[in-house]
Order: C-alpha cells, then sequence, then structure tokens
C-alpha cells in the first residue's frame, strides 16, 4: 500500500506538490493524469524516496518518509519497479545483460538469473532479440525491454512514469497491454500519462492533479 498524507514538497521556494492526499491499494491500476509540470513525476520521485516531502508523510509499504533511514532505501526500490518515457537503458549492454543487471546487483545465483531473464523475456516476446543492444531495436521494443527490467525481480508496484510518450499511437497501446497483464498477475501499477485518449481504451481509477494539487 502507499499513502500520501498532506504532502508538500517545494523546489527554489516554488510548490511542486501542495496538501497532496492519496492512496494506492495493493494490486490496483491507478492513472495520474495532468499537463506536464503538474506534479506527475515528484509524485512517483517521492514514492521510490528519490525525493523527500518538506511537509506531510509518505508511506511506501512498511517504510515512512519521516522515519526511513537512507540504508534501508535500496532494500524498498527493489520492490518498486520504475519505468522511464525515454528508457534509460545501457547502450553499452546487451537486451539480456541489460534485464540481468537487476538481478545481479541484488547478489542472484547466474542460474537463476539465466532461467529469470529468459522467462520474461519470452513473455515480452524478446527472446530472439535477447542479443540485439538497445540502438538495434524499436521504440516499442525498448521499452519492452524497460519493463522487463522493472519487472523481473517481482516489485509490489510498477511505477511507470509517461511510458508511452515518445511511442506512436499503435505502439503506445501494446505498451498499456503490456501493463495490463503484469497488473493482472497481481502488480500494483501507477501510470502518469497526459495521453487521455489511450487510457479510455482501459477504464481504471484515475488521480488528476494540476498544479501540485489533487483537483
Amino acid at each position: 500500500m502507499i499513502e500520501f498524507y498532506n504532502v508538500n514538497v517545494q523546489i527554489d521556494g516554488k510548490y511542486i506538490l501542495r496538501e497532496v492526499s492519496l492512496r494506492i491499494l495493493k494490486g490496483e491500476f491507478v492513472y495520474l493524469i495532468g499537463p506536464s509540470g503538474a506534479g506527475k513525476s515528484t509524485i512517483l520521485r517521492l514514492i521510490y524516496f528519490d525525493l523527500f516531502p518538506q511537509a506531510g508523510t509518505v508511506i511506501v509499504d512498511k517504510y515512512s518518509s519521516a522515519k526511513i533511514r537512507r540504508k534501508d532505501i535500496p532494500y524498498i526500490r527493489r520492490k518498486i519497479g520504475v519505468v522511464f518515457q525515454d528508457f534509460k537503458l545501457l547502450t553499452d549492454r546487451t537486451v539480456y545483460e541489460n534485464v540481468a543487471l537487476a538481478l545481479r546487483v541484488t547478489g542472484v545465483k547466474s542460474s537463476e538469473i539465466k532461467r529469470r531473464v529468459m522467462r520474461i523475456l519470452t513473455e515480452m516476446g524478446l527472446s530472439q532479440k535477447r542479443n540485439h543492444y538497445p540502438q538495434e531495436l524499436s521504440g516499442g521494443e525498448q521499452q519492452r525491454v524497460a519493463i522487463a527490467r522493472a519487472v523481473i525481480n517481482e516489485p509490489f508496484i510498477v511505477l511507470a512514469d509517461e511510458p508511452t510518450g515518445n511511442l506512436d499511437p499503435r505502439t503506445s497501446l501494446e505498451i498499456l497491454e503490456t501493463l495490463e497483464r503484469i497488473n493482472k498477475k497481481g502488480t500494483a501499477v501507477l501510470m502518469a500519462t497526459h495521453n487521455y485518449d489511450l487510457i479510455r481504451k482501459f477504464k481504471h481509477r484515475t488521480i488528476k492533479i494540476n498544479r501540485g494539487m489533487i483537483v
């Protein structure tokens, strides 16, 4: 579960979020919508403790923004998958290596890494691309690699920050269908987007934010 209680965030004296309260339940699929600059990415950064509020509290799983220790942040991040608009893949590593890295940093054995990576690449329709480099893939394929990397550690939630922003309408629909499949397996999804046409195709609870406030 994720909960925000009266969260305020200021940067350079300007309110980015003001009195934001919200709740994401286990296994939910929630859209976070609003124009560019509304505060969507800030909410996601608060959830994986890349940012902390000046006032109010963010609770993620059993961790509170007011009490979490710095040394605990890497552990909670292992339970959170993050997908970005610009993919953030390592260009000097293959598809397989990009996904496997998320397991290697947590000390998983090589044999288990191979089994889990090949399974998720097969599910994503990328097994034949495992030895390709990101620049050899289409935008949709790169985003599916990014999603595979995000879910390889079996997180309780995937945070998708404008995951279709750089993709054409058909590929965007495919990415949303991929997130739907992940959600149906029990993983919560919080997707920040301003693509209103796309989210009408799959109905889920929607939180709208504008100028740093829930509206």
